[in-house]
Order: C-alpha cells, then sequence, then structure tokens
C-alpha cells in the first residue's frame, strides 16, 4: 500500500465547496468611501481570503473611476451601485460593459439632512433660513467628495430650490466629523446623507422633505461586475446573489466598525457574531468555482 503523503491527506480533509476555490483567485473590488461600501467590502474580502483562498484587493477609486476601470477589466466586480436614479449616469455610457446582478438592500434614503432639534421640515425652508446654516463664515451645505453622486444632486438642489447656501465639499469622515461636533452643541448645521449609515443610529436625525423629488424616491442596491465575471466565477456569482442585509444587520455592521475605529476588526467581529447569516449566505454547491 503506498504511503498518502501529508500534503495530499490535508487537501484531502478541506472541504469540497473550499477545495473547488482554493486556487487563489485574484479579485479586485471596486470601492468607495461610503461607511456601508467600506463595511461590507471588509467584510467578504475576509470571508473570500480567510475562508475560500481567494486574493482580494480592494480599489477605492471615484466613482467614475470606478465604472470606467471596471469597463476595462481592471476591477472586476462592486458591491454598490444605487438605482434606479442615482447611480444611473454613472453606469449608461458603460451598460454594454457591464453587468447588474441581483439587489442585497432594499429602501434607501437619500438627501439633506438636520438634527432632529433643528426645526425646519422641508428643503424649500433653507431659504428662508440660510444664515442659520453658517460654515466657515457663509451659509452651506456640507457634503462628501465632489465627485458623488449626492454631491451633483445636491448641485441640483440647490439650483432647483434657488437656495443661498454654497455646497462644501470635503471627505465623509471630516463632514461627519463636523456634524459630529455640532450635534454634540446643539448646533444648526444641514449635511448631504443617506440610508444606511451608522449616523441615523447614532443621533437623531430627519431628512428634509424634498417637494420637488430631486434626491428621488427610496432605492435598491445591488452590486454589479464586469460583464464576463459571471461566467468565470459561477460560485461567487451565486454567493453574492444569496446575500441579502437589512437595517439591523448592515447597520450593526456598520456600528460595530464605526465603534472599533477598524473596518477589519470591526468586520471580523461581526462575522464571529453572525456565522449562522453568514454560512447562509456561503451555502453553495461549489460547481466549476
Amino acid at each position: 500500500m503506498k504511503k498518502v503523503s501529508s500534503a495530499l491527506l490535508a487537501f484531502a480533509l478541506i472541504p469540497t465547496s473550499q477545495a473547488l476555490i482554493a486556487d487563489e483567485k485574484s479579485i479586485v473590488i471596486g470601492t468607495n468611501n461610503w461607511a456601508e461600501n467600506i463595511a461590507v467590502a471588509n467584510m467578504w474580502k475576509i470571508l473570500l481570503e480567510e475562508e475560500y483562498g481567494y486574493d482580494i484587493e480592494l480599489s477605492n477609486v471615484s466613482k467614475n473611476a470606478l465604472y470606467a476601470a471596471m469597463a476595462q477589466g481592471d476591477i472586476d466586480i462592486s458591491l454598490e451601485i444605487w438605482l434606479p436614479i442615482t447611480d444611473q449616469p454613472f453606469l449608461d455610457p458603460f451598460e454594454e460593459q457591464l453587468e447588474v446582478h441581483d439587489a442585497w438592500y432594499d429602501g434607501t434614503g437619500l438627501g439633506l439632512v438636520v438634527p432632529s432639534y433643528v426645526d425646519i421640515d422641508t428643503i424649500p425652508q433653507l431659504t428662508e433660513r440660510a444664515d442659520e446654516f453658517d460654515y466657515q463664515g457663509r451659509p452651506a451645505i456640507l457634503g462628501i467628495d465632489s465627485g458623488s453622486a449626492i454631491a451633483g444632486l445636491t448641485d441640483d438642489a440647490i439650483e432647483a430650490y434657488e437656495l443661498p447656501l454654497t455646497q462644501v465639499n470635503s471627505s465623509e469622515a471630516a463632514m461627519m466629523a463636523a456634524f459630529g461636533a455640532a450635534y454634540e452643541n446643539e448646533e444648526t448645521m444641514v449635511v448631504t446623507l443617506w440610508s444606511p449609515h451608522w449616523a441615523f443610529a447614532e443621533y437623531d436625525l430627519k431628512y428634509l422633505e424634498d417637494p420637488q423629488g430631486i434626491f428621488g424616491e427610496d432605492e435598491t442596491i445591488y452590486w454589479f461586475s464586469r460583464s464576463d465575471f459571471a461566467s468565470e466565477d459561477p460560485w461567487l456569482t451565486e454567493v453574492l446573489n444569496g446575500w441579502y442585509m437589512d437595517d439591523d444587520s448592515l447597520g450593526g455592521l456598520m456600528a460595530v466598525i464605526e465603534e472599533l475605529g477598524d473596518p477589519v476588526e470591526g468586520a471580523q467581529q461581526w462575522i464571529d457574531n453572525h456565522r449562522g447569516m453568514v454560512d447562509e449566505w456561503l451555502d453553495v454547491d461549489a460547481e466549476a468555482g
């Protein structure tokens, strides 16, 4: 009887679903700086690398660069596209090269947000109260990077409602730091914000009503890829198509990351505490993985 090598024996003990995938497939995931995007990208990086042998690179780029790079094949997938309104302009030029897959979150929100203690309820009311929303010496709406979809929609809102405020763009982290300080001191501030976001669990906030519908209705978040990705990795495509999160699960993931101040540590802790949910996502036969 031939002696079985220890390496061969070790491989034989790997679960079938992992053995079929464990060829160190390299995948580039395009990311942006939105809190939920950072959260889920790090969660999937941990799961795919540590449990399935993938080599995952997170490539943080602007929205315009992400879609162009994916169309060219430099980015394989991205975990967040808001449709039918917010991200459609980014998708339009590349619809032939990209594929939108299944939804993983329903019922987003997007718009201008103030603390609940601020006694206005609609965007038009900002016109009469603009001087109260002073930031760095001028009436302002504090937003994120200028290339983001929400920044463009905010510019549209300023024009449509003839608001005497200027959008001040910065990073999400800088925006939330300024907003947190204002909230702590019960100061007046208006920011661009979206749901899901950890801020709604941390603070008592409200969206300003948008009578003209500039920011659109509730939307759905999908994942998307270069057009040939599904045929190259049918297992991961099926896994991601079966992935779904709600306000509790996604909000909890973001809250842990915010509390720990580290997306990797926070995502790992959340995974450890939600193994049942995670295992349901991963319970897919790895045929031709």
